[in-house]
């Protein structure tokens, strides 16, 4: 019996590698089709051209005026970067000013690594445990959030802070903390009790994110 499972296994572990093997050199997401958990479906290859897989934009520091916490990101994920559809990574440019601060948050599709270009900026992560890992990053330090874990970045110093960002994802996926709690209809009653933080607070909170409820 196991000399006929032996060879079963194996022939199964060739199909199953053989699904996963590249059928074609690139997959440009067709934006105009919908998104889906495997991604965009491939533009024709005959509407493909070397623009889908150029990016130019991460050259400009990001707009940070009039933003709350004082900070910008310049996504190159596959929506504005059509290139990188199926390939399994995508980038960013964040930029933050004195002051300023990338509230916790996950990514619940990619891991992500960044490289501070200029500054000095204090970056970490919880772990499911519950640790927190953190450190104070000058120019030309890497960190590594893993995917799914709560993370943070906050401006350390007194100039600007640029930093380069890669995912492990075309498109990363984003769920802010506060503005999970405070920016929609999420009535205050169940926040405070899955939070316990008293109304008052919530209420403020929800007045400054734009919240109601």
């Amino acid at each position: 019996m196991m000399r006929m499972i032996s060879p079963i296994i194996f022939i199964f572990s060739l199909l199953l590698f053989s699904c996963h093997a590249a059928v074609q050199d690139f997959c440009v997401a067709d934006l105009t089709a919908p998104d889906t958990p495997a991604g965009y479906a491939c533009k024709k290859a005959a509407n493909v051209t070397v623009d889908d897989f150029v990016f130019s934009g991460l050259g400009v520091a990001a707009n940070t005026t009039g933003t709350f916490n004082k900070a910008a990101v310049t996504p190159a994920f596959v929506a504005q970067f059509p290139g990188v559809n199926g390939l399994g990574f995508s980038f960013a440019r964040l930029d933050m000013e004195p002051g300023g601060v990338v509230p916790i948050h996950t990514h619940p599709g990619a891991s992500e690594a960044i490289l501070v270009l200029e500054g000095k900026i204090t970056a970490g992560f919880v772990s499911s445990a519950n640790t927190v890992y953190y450190k104070t990053l000058k120019k030309g330090d890497v960190f590594i959030f893993p995917q799914g874990l709560l993370h943070f970045q906050v401006n350390a110093g007194s100039t600007h802070v640029q930093v380069f960002v890669t995912f492990s994802s075309a498109n990363p996926g984003l769920q802010i903390l506060d503005l999970s709690l405070f920016s929609n209809d999420f009535p205050s009653e169940l926040v405070a009790a899955t939070s316990f933080l008293d109304i008052p607070q919530i209420k403020k909170l929800k007045a400054f994110f734009g919240g109601t409820g």
